[in-house]
């Protein structure tokens, strides 16, 4: 019996980090470059940034040590937003909301079209109870043409 529900938790993980994987890597389309085009890091087997996903893409007990890579990786790599996205994303799954949100407003402070800040911001206002800042959100969201936007909508329309 403990090994169906084991196989049914790790299927249903699997398949939410197929869904949500189309989204790494393509969260800085039409943002003004920062200066920054060295991006070599992400591609280190080692780096911090890389064990930080790697933890994510595990069970959700490992959030906690994505948080404690994605914080390293961000004192190697300050300021880049795709880090900081990871650090707020991190940081809601263990209920940490007001951390989350400081990272994502740091990330959105540095690239304000960021994609998938902009909708798990959204997401965090709606579990917070913050539907109008949610709505900001999609609005920042409208002209992507994404499914990030699509996501929020949906969500936003259920409140």
């Amino acid at each position: 019996m403990i090994i169906k529900y084991l196989t049914l938790i790790l299927l249903t993980f699997f398949i939410n980090n197929y869904v949500y994987s189309a989204a790494i890597g393509t969260s800085t389309s039409g943002a003004e470059p920062d200066g920054r085009q060295d991006t070599t890091f992400f591609e280190i087997k080692n780096s911090n940034y890389k064990k930080g996903l790697d933890a994510l893409k595990q069970a959700k007990k490992r959030f906690n040590d994505a948080i404690q890579f994605f914080t390293l990786a961000n004192k190697e790599h300050p300021n880049e937003p795709n880090i900081l996205n990871y650090l707020g994303y991190s940081f809601s799954k263990v209920d940490d909301f007001m951390m989350a949100e400081i990272y994502y407003e740091q990330g959105l402070t540095i690239n304000p079209l960021h994609i998938e800040i902009n909708e798990y911001l959204g997401e965090l206002y709606l579990e917070t109870n913050r539907i109008d800042k949610a709505k900001e959100r999609l609005k920042v969201l409208e002209d992507c043409k994404c499914e990030e936007f699509d996501e929020l909508q949906n969500l936003i329309s259920k409140y």
